[in-house]
């Protein structure tokens, strides 16, 4: 904790918790006081007044004592209850609960000194009850206040691993297998022995799964997920969703927001709507720890979310809507997955990790921007671990549950990835330069290991042996070529134009002019005019091309009508009478 942040934002709450604390014991000592007196006033029931001022005077004394107790435990357990760190950012019921747990315990400790150490003077013990309400008042009703509106994250209570499987998982339908996790994902599942349909419109190529493309197993489908026909025929039979298809990255999300809002949020809400309708109960979604967007808290998974980018913000939408259809017979689950490293079926090096390493190799240079961001990093192969974890966990333990993926060791500043590429890579210098990336988020992944049991096998220094063992064998040459990057691939290249066209045809019309688009308007209705039933037939074959995707068959045919019509026009002016 930086120490600008220290007196500008925890001290005073700090401060403010402390004067809460003995308000609230004020509070409950006058109360209680002040009920003794009005039984005396009003029933001569209590004790004489005499007995009352020199009573008043002893438990002043005693108040003292107890808010100075209650003020010094009430700041450590505070503080080591998450209130001034990761818990600060806490919503609606958790915040409350965490409110409940920190009084709670701050009162069982005054009330067990109270107990243990008789001779130090504490206020009546009806004191402590009253005290322990007005404390979680005042204490907690500011911060809810502040933060009136639904959680996002599923409920906190663990369940045991230790349940009956709900069903043996034998055909599980991965979308996007074909991407970067996907590859590795697809290949540890057919390892295990799982039958896999891979949905994909390979956008990227095939090249990922060459490895595995022919395995029994596997069954590949070249398809467009948003289309509703090819999910309904693809989740057939399946036991099993896990969607990982998207346009991943800020930069590449950036590039058509219309596009990115479709395939990213709309296609997710249609692909878990008719899983559920088909009764496939467990479907796991990819999702990012990008959603916490800049925090300088430690984050976890009821922590409030702050996405800072079209793509962090196409995947929280997608989180809500996916727990609002959870029930007993549809058990979604998120995994907001760390910053990834490592090499899979499909490289990429626009990952914080593999560029550094990358550039330190090739070029003998590295540019870390800023470096004191915080990112949590994750290995690729241990992303799709702990994508199979979810998958054969029972589902009462995963059943809308949101799961941080990755490991609290491997959150790093990125200046301390830039220590490690120097070691790795000794000839390189790392340079720093100023800071372009606001995105700051350092996260806490204890519940996937306790829920789920995950340990990641892979380390930063693994990530990066993988690519300098790539650059040495030559399987990696430049990490600079456009399939490389997911930003650089999709606006390189007519061929990568299908995934920026709708559900209606996958053509690219950018190359056509206006001059060739007029054309064909007016081709097509001089067909329409002359009525003539040989053109109409050519016409609606030419649509045909059209509906297939093939504009140049379509072209093609066009200039054959066009030809056709104008030997016609010429038949019929040679045949008419020459003029006198």
């Amino acid at each position: 904790m930086n120490r600008s942040r220290l007196f500008k934002e925890v001290i005073p709450r700090m401060l403010f918790d402390a004067l809460m604390v003995n308000i609230a014991l004020a509070a409950a000592f006058s109360s209680w006081f002040f009920f003794r007196f009005w039984l005396w006033r009003v029933f001569s029931a209590g004790p004489e007044f005499s007995d009352l001022t020199a009573l008043f005077d002893t438990i002043l004394v005693s108040w003292w004592i107890s808010a100075l107790c209650a003020t010094v435990l009430g700041l450590l357990i505070f503080w080591f209850s998450g209130f001034y760190t990761y818990r600060r950012v806490y919503q609606g019921k958790y915040k409350l609960l965490a409110i409940l747990q920190a009084v709670s315990l701050l009162y069982l400790v005054l009330g067990l000194i109270d107990y243990l150490v008789p001779a130090i003077p504490t206020l009546p013990r009806v004191t402590y009850v009253l005290g322990w309400l007005y404390t979680l008042a005042a204490i907690g009703g500011p911060r809810l206040l502040r933060r009136i509106h639904p959680s996002h994250a599923g409920s906190p209570v663990a369940r045991p691993l230790a349940e009956k499987r709900d069903r043996e998982i034998e055909r599980i339908l991965v979308i996007g297998g074909a991407g970067y996790i996907g590859s590795a994902l697809t290949e540890r599942l057919l390892e295990l022995g799982y039958r896999v349909r891979l949905l994909d419109l390979m956008v990227y190529g095939e090249e990922s799964i060459a490895a595995f493309r022919d395995h029994p197993n596997l069954e590949l489908v070249r398809e467009d997920f948003r289309n509703i026909h090819s999910v309904v025929r693809n989740v057939q039979g399946m036991d099993a969703i896990v969607h990982l298809g998207a346009i991943v990255g800020d930069s590449a999300s950036a590039l058509d927001e219309e596009l990115t809002v479709e395939v990213n949020f709309r296609a997710t809400r249609i692909i878990a709507e008719v899983g559920k309708g088909m009764g496939v109960k467990r479907f796991v979604f990819a999702s990012t720890c990008s959603v916490y967007g800049a925090s300088d808290q430690i984050l976890d998974e009821k922590s409030a979310l702050n996405p800072i980018s079209l793509y962090a913000r196409t995947k929280m939408e997608s989180e809500k809507v996916l727990l609002e259809l959870t029930d007993a017979d549809f058990a979604p689950t998120i995994l907001r997955f760390g910053t990834i490293y490592g090499l899979s079926g499909r490289p990429r090096f626009d990952l914080v990790v593999n560029l550094l390493a990358a550039k330190a190799i090739q070029e003998g240079k590295a540019g870390i921007f800023g470096g004191s961001q915080w990112r949590p990093l994750v290995h690729v192969r241990d992303v799709a671990e702990a994508i199979i974890l979810a998958l054969q966990a029972p589902l009462s333990s995963v059943r809308g549950q949101i799961f941080n993926v990755g490991s609290n060791e491997q959150n790093y500043q990125i200046v301390e990835l830039g220590h490690v590429i120097k070691e790795m890579v000794p000839s390189a210098d790392v340079v720093t330069q100023p800071q372009e990336d606001n995105r700051n988020y350092r996260v806490r992944f204890d519940k996937i290991e306790t829920m789920l049991n995950f340990q990641p096998q892979y380390t930063v220094r693994d990530g990066v042996q993988e690519i300098i063992d790539a650059f040495a064998s030559g399987r990696i040459t430049d990490y600079r070529e456009p399939h490389y990057s997911n930003l650089g691939y999709l606006t390189t290249g007519r061929h990568l134009r299908p995934i920026f066209t709708d559900d209606m045809g996958y053509w690219d019309v950018s190359h056509i002019s206006a001059e060739e688009m007029t054309r064909a308007a007016k081709a097509v209705m001089a067909i329409v005019e002359s009525q003539s039933p040989e053109m109409l037939s050519r016409l609606r074959e030419a649509l045909t091309q059209v509906i297939l995707g093939d504009l140049e068959g379509f072209a093609a045919i066009l200039d054959s009508i066009e030809m056709a019509q104008l030997q016609q026009a010429g038949a019929s002016a040679d045949s008419q009478p020459s003029p006198p």
